[in-house]
């Protein structure tokens, strides 16, 4: 029997015009985005809380500093983590080890009221988990392909919205019950779907058939490292003479230095989300609502939960009819998983509709990013497959430039906080506004990293050049905590307008610079679109 999709007999069961398989690694993903936002959300705004509110009592700046470093440092690692799987462990068994560790760094971070150390050791699983999961199982949903056609992308967007909707509930949840509730209980929310998900893809696993397997490895260890450090140095020597007497080989690499030298830029300023734009949000922004705007909110907020877990919960049972004759404990805990998640929704609504005021979460905000992208996705890919697609560089200065104007935004509504305020009251409708923008930013970049440097890339070089694109975001967010903890001394002195003028003018410079370097870039890339 000739198979459409990779992996075993049950992937052939399609589930929307896709293997089944695809939907193992979309829950597994959606349970590990939920776990990673969902702490993410709560990180600053737990560190600057004060004593008395459960928190840490730390200055903002160290608070900034240390989301820096560890957003920063989950770039990194994937680039070991891929090549552990690669070498030794294969995709599968990366993917399940890492999720376990994870779950262990969410646990570890539930228990900072023991002591501190067990909050730095939950910071440290999370950024070795992280690398053996993400760049694994993202390859893994490549492999269910045999062809690479128009349905490995689609398959791909599927996997994403997954990514997404993780990232939504998470910072939906996990905020909320961190904020309202107690700061450990968040951290523990985190982890217990981090270890669901870990459990759904370990029993199901067999469904890849021998997709994700370990490779035979009969080299030592330190044969395995020296062999691969010599493959990578001849590739590189072998692409560097190429480069030499090919201008084609030496241009396209030097437009994928200056895009990921650009993509710096945009990531510096998105990733204030999770740090000042979170202080902001929580500390000058006005986020109580009484009477009717307090019910607007509430049925909102009610419609922008319920309708992504209905649509989530009719993908599980897709699945479920597909799957569970032969998947029956793998089902069972995804089921029980769901079960969780819709009675804290339901749980969490019926607290909000029975309050005579609301105070919006200041994570809450974090939740339109994911809410815009799946509202807008559909219309920019619309707009990518039409006469009026813009070059590469042009999507990328696009990107840029809204991302400066969402700043631009902020840095409006800051007009009327006075210098060195530590509180105030601007209008939440800002912040939206802000989120918005860089959104559709976001949508601009999207299809112009990854896709470009595998495009662009020498064959052999390619895994190489996927690093230096996680080494570009690897600077880009760890410069953001940096840049981000300068807050306090900024509006002390200069205000907060101009705290986020600075993330205005400098993604817009960037971005005009690319609008300028258009022709000559196309011209570089030889033909590549």
């Amino acid at each position: 029997m000739e198979f459409k999709f990779g992996g075993s007999e049950t992937n052939q069961k399609t589930v929307l015009g896709h293997p089944s398989g695809l939907f193992v690694l979309f829950f597994t993903e959606m349970w590990e985005r939920f776990s990673y936002y969902g702490m993410r959300a709560l990180l600053v705004l737990f560190l600057v809380s004060s004593i008395i509110d459960q928190g840490w009592g730390w200055d903002r700046g160290d608070a900034l500093m240390l989301y820096g470093w560890y957003t920063g440092l989950v770039y990194i690692t994937p680039i070991l983590g891929g090549f552990i799987a690669d070498k030794f462990m294969g995709y599968r068994n990366a993917i399940v080890l890492g999720a376990l560790i994870m779950t262990l760094g969410h646990a570890s971070m539930a228990l900072e009221g023991i002591t501190d150390m067990f909050f730095y050791l939950g910071l440290f699983f999370l950024i070795i988990g992280n690398g053996l999961f993400k760049p694994n199982i993202s390859s893994m949903v490549g492999q269910l392909y045999l062809t690479q056609g128009k349905e490995k992308d689609a398959g791909y967007t599927i996997f994403y919205m997954g990514i997404n909707a993780g990232a939504f509930l998470g910072i939906l949840l996990c905020g909320y019950i961190g904020e309202k509730v107690g700061w450990h209980y968040g951290f523990g929310l985190a982890g217990i779907f981090m270890f669901f998900g870990m459990l759904q893809f370990y029993f199901a696993q067999s469904i890849f058939a021998k997709i994700g397997l370990s490779p035979k490895q009969t080299q030592d260890f330190d044969d395995v490292i020296e062999d691969s450090v010599d493959n990578v140095e001849d590739n590189i020597e072998e692409v560097i003479d190429e480069a030499k007497s090919s201008k084609v080989t030496k241009d396209r690499l030097i437009v994928i230095g200056v895009l990921a030298f650009f993509t710096i830029f945009f990531w510096w300023a998105f990733e204030q989300a999770g740090g000042s734009m979170t202080i902001f949000a929580a500390d000058y922004t006005d986020r109580t609502l009484t009477g009717s705007g307090a019910s607007t909110f509430k049925i909102f907020n009610t419609i922008l939960t319920i309708v992504p877990m209905l649509i989530i919960t009719y993908v599980l049972a897709m699945l479920f009819k597909q799957t569970f004759k032969k998947y029956a404990l793998s089902n069972i805990l995804l089921g029980i998983s769901f079960v969780i998640i819709w009675a804290i929704v339901i749980w969490m609504l019926v607290r909000e509709f029975q309050s005579n005021e609301t105070e919006v979460a200041a994570s809450w905000f974090g939740i339109l990013n994911s809410f815009f992208i799946i509202a807008f996705a559909p219309l920019f890919s619309k707009i990518w497959q039409s006469k009026y697609n813009p070059t590469g560089p042009v999507k990328f200065a696009i990107g840029l430039i809204l991302l400066g104007l969402g700043f631009g935004i902020l840095a409006f509504g800051s007009m009327g906080i006075p210098l060195g305020a530590k509180t105030a009251s601007v209008s939440m409708i800002f912040l939206i506004l802000a989120y918005l923008f860089h959104t559709l930013g976001e949508l601009c970049v999207s299809p112009v990293g990854l896709s470009y440097v595998s495009k662009l890339a020498p064959a052999k070089l390619v895994g190489l050049m996927f690093g230096v694109w996680f080494v570009a975001n690897f600077i880009a967010n760890t410069f953001a905590g940096i840049t981000g903890s300068y807050i306090d001394p900024i509006v002390e002195d200069y205000g907060m307008t101009t705290f986020f003028l600075i993330f205005t003018i400098i993604p817009f410079v960037a971005g005009v610079t690319m609008i300028i370097l258009n022709k000559t870039l196309l011209r570089m890339m030889h033909g590549i679109k």
